[in-house]
């Protein structure tokens, strides 16, 4: 039996990167809405990162979850049909989206005032693929 392993996530960092955040928005019609993966708080070595080294990490990083779809994501215009290739992208999946472009907005979280996350709003054919790999391994153009 041939079986497909995801690798094993790290779901503390994964929670971290991700927190769970209500972005106060649903998505219309063939929009999905993502979460950008947000910067980490340390280097790997423990040294606290600069808001500036943040941001430019956050603004630049391609990785996010799927949050919500609209209700005729990946479906045809014409016939609101789905796909013949179906659905390549549900709830809860991780994506490669484009670096520019989608509707971008923060939400403030938690007890620092600094603490934000990051959300936008793309079309369902803007998604540029699944990642099959750690979402936490990928690294920002920067």
């Amino acid at each position: 039996m041939n079986a497909v392993l995801k690798p094993q996530r790290d779901a503390k960092a994964l929670a971290n990167a991700f927190p769970d955040v209500d972005a106060g928005c649903k998505p219309f019609g063939t929009r999905v809405l993502v979460q950008i993966r947000s910067p980490k708080a340390k280097s790997d070595g423990g040294l606290i990162l600069v808001q500036e080294t943040k941001d430019t990490e956050q603004w630049n990083t391609q990785v996010a979850k799927i949050l919500e779809l609209g209700s005729v994501a990946f479906k045809n215009r014409t016939t609101m049909e789905p796909w013949p290739e179906g659905q390549w992208a549900q709830r809860g999946d991780f994506v490669r989206v484009p670096k520019y472009g989608g509707d971008r907005f923060e939400v403030k979280y938690g007890d620092d005032a600094d603490e934000k996350a990051l959300f936008v709003l793309f079309n369902d054919l803007d998604l540029l693929g699944s990642l099959t790999g750690d979402p936490l391994a990928v690294l920002a153009f920067i």
